[in-house]
């Protein structure tokens, strides 16, 4: 447990450790468990605001973490309630007031909200004390709700919040309410290029877009962890990562609608001008200012290209988008990018997408059931994919599965 002067430390630091977060989803992750470090708290939610309701967007609870097996991560299902006074945490939002409730099985009947325990049946949890908090920007709008549950003493026994805690989380909810409005800025920011490349390329949806972000993050999390890479190198990349694999495709805005939208099959000349997309993807972000520019590009540029050196668009003078030839300079011998040539953030998109792909309905095609999609990531090992990244792929299954059910096509 921290110290109230540490606690104090601590917040002088969070403003800046978080403000270093680019992604909303990691952020998310971030500041759920700063808060709960705060107070040794069990578990805690966010609820983010969307219109009138509150979207339960994240959660972590480190007794149902403890009941799974080494690696696998808590599985959980989103959902909306109402912005009234009903609910904990619709009444939070409504009235803009914290809760600090010592036992929410023992709510004072005269309370105009109630608490569900259909959670706690469902997961054979006891949620006691809850202590909730509005996240509103500097302008004063709502935000969303940050929810820590079940305070817990030096013998990890169940106690009420104090209000001490009450004090140093409402200073951490303004922090983080800051972190939180840039971040939701920076992904409307992400969204927004992506609408322009969905008009021209109806493909590319922002639900598309967030899934695949979602699922090369969890592949990267599974491969790092495997090969023993620290905690702090895996956190950067994959901020950095997230943002530049929603960005995968932006280079379509630049094909013609001719092809884009063409209903049926691209002859051989229309598919080599779609493959300049991932040149064109990749210009964007020339003369790099952050690592993540590096990200975008590489991930633009090579999300094509396959372990066996068949993809493209290949080696190239990305000065000219032109092509290197082999060593006999034939035009027949363009030089391929083949194995670990090809750059990790690339290699782990291109499953991604084509997991994705796959598994969604398109205007020219069903999606296809999950037994073959997975057929054909098996059967691509060593040939279209990294059989590294394979493995970590299967590894993460559930956890992609969820991510495919928080971001559905409208």
């Amino acid at each position: 447990m921290l110290s109230e002067s540490e606690k104090l430390d601590a917040l002088a630091r969070l403003g800046i450790d978080l403000n270093l977060i680019q992604d909303l989803d990691l952020l998310m992750e971030r500041i759920l468990t700063e808060a709960r470090r705060f107070v040794n708290a069990d578990a805690g939610s966010i609820y983010i605001k969307d219109g009138d309701l509150l979207r339960f967007t994240y959660t972590q609870n480190d007794t149902l973490q403890s009941r799974l097996n080494a690696g696998d991560k808590l599985i959980y299902s989103t959902f909306t309630v109402p912005i009234n006074g009903n609910s904990i945490a619709g009444y939070v939002a409504y009235s803009g007031q914290t809760l600090n409730l010592p036992d929410v099985y023992r709510l004072d009947p005269t309370c105009p909200y109630h608490f569900d325990k259909e959670f706690d049946d469902a997961a054979q949890y006891c949620t006691r004390s809850v202590l909730t908090i509005p996240l509103v920007s500097s302008k004063g709008d709502l935000l969303g709700i940050l929810q820590i549950i079940n305070a817990q003493n030096s013998s990890r026994e169940v106690v009420p919040f104090n209000d001490s805690d009450e004090k140093i989380m409402t200073h951490f909810a303004s922090i983080a309410a800051v972190a939180l409005a840039r971040a939701q800025m920076t992904r409307a920011i992400l969204l927004r290029m992506m609408k322009m490349a969905e008009m021209r390329d109806p493909k590319e949806t922002g639900a598309h877009v967030n899934r695949v972000g979602g699922y090369a993050v969890e592949i990267y999390e599974n491969w790092a962890q495997r090969r023993n890479i620290s905690a702090k190198e895996i956190d950067k990349n994959r901020d950095i990562l997230r943002m530049a694999a929603m960005l995968h495709d932006v280079g379509k805005v630049a094909i013609s609608d001719l092809i884009l939208k063409k209903p049926g099959k691209l002859d051989n000349d229309e598919f080599e001008t779609m493959k300049q997309h991932t040149v064109f993807g990749a210009r964007l972000f020339m003369n790099p200012q952050s690592d993540f520019d590096d990200a975008a590009a590489q991930v633009a540029l090579n999300h094509h290209e396959r372990w066996d050196g068949q993809g493209y668009p290949g080696h190239l003078d990305f000065s000219t988008g032109e092509p290197l030839r082999g060593a006999a300079g034939s035009i027949d011998s363009v030089r391929s990018k083949a194995g670990e040539e090809i750059p990790l953030f690339g290699r782990i998109v291109a499953i991604a997408d084509v997991y994705d792909a796959l598994s969604s309905k398109r205007v020219y095609k069903q999606a296809w059931n999950e037994a073959d999609v997975l057929a054909n990531i098996e059967d691509g090992s060593g040939r279209h994919f990294d059989p590294e990244l394979v493995e970590a792929f299967f590894s993460c299954l559930n956890v992609l599965r969820s991510i495919q059910r928080r971001y559905q096509d409208e």
